[in-house]
């Protein structure tokens, strides 16, 4: 909807300017409730997952999944494409989906830089999210 209105709000008078304390304050309260829901939802079976079964392998196989392809593009993108350390850390945020990180690198950042790379990444990233566990399916069942 942010993306609709900042290309085509202009065509219906929709000011979509905020100050950057409001924003801010949105931001933050955002990552709170997000954080909370997850942590509530996730944490009532955490160490029975673990316990029971193989789910210290499930956590290596996740572990491995999300460090490797990070490391990989994270480098290529800082030495090929000489990004700096805030692009590239937005752009990682956005790629693992992770606002604690890119709220980690806005309270290191005085620039928009991070926020800005996450915004690029995430839309697709959500998206190939959706279509792999999809084809996943598809081939696997």
């Amino acid at each position: 909807v942010a993306i609709l209105i900042a290309r085509y709000g202009t065509a219906f008078k929709i000011t979509p300017y905020t100050t950057v304390s409001a924003n801010l304050m949105i931001r933050e309260i955002g990552i709170a409730l997000f954080l909370a829901g997850v942590g509530l939802g996730a944490g009532g079976n955490f160490f029975k997952t673990i316990a029971d079964g193989n789910g210290l392998t499930w956590i290596a196989y996740g572990a491995i999944i999300t460090i490797l392809p990070t490391i990989v593009i994270a480098t290529i993108a800082r030495i090929a494409f000489k990004l700096d350390y805030f692009t590239l850390i937005g752009i990682i945020s956005g790629s693992l989906t992770n606002p604690p990180a890119l709220a980690y690198a806005n309270s290191l950042s005085t620039v928009d830089r991070p926020s800005v790379a996450y915004s690029t990444v995430y839309p697709l990233t959500m998206f190939l999210r959706v279509l792999t566990a999809q084809m996943l399916i598809i081939i696997f069942c």
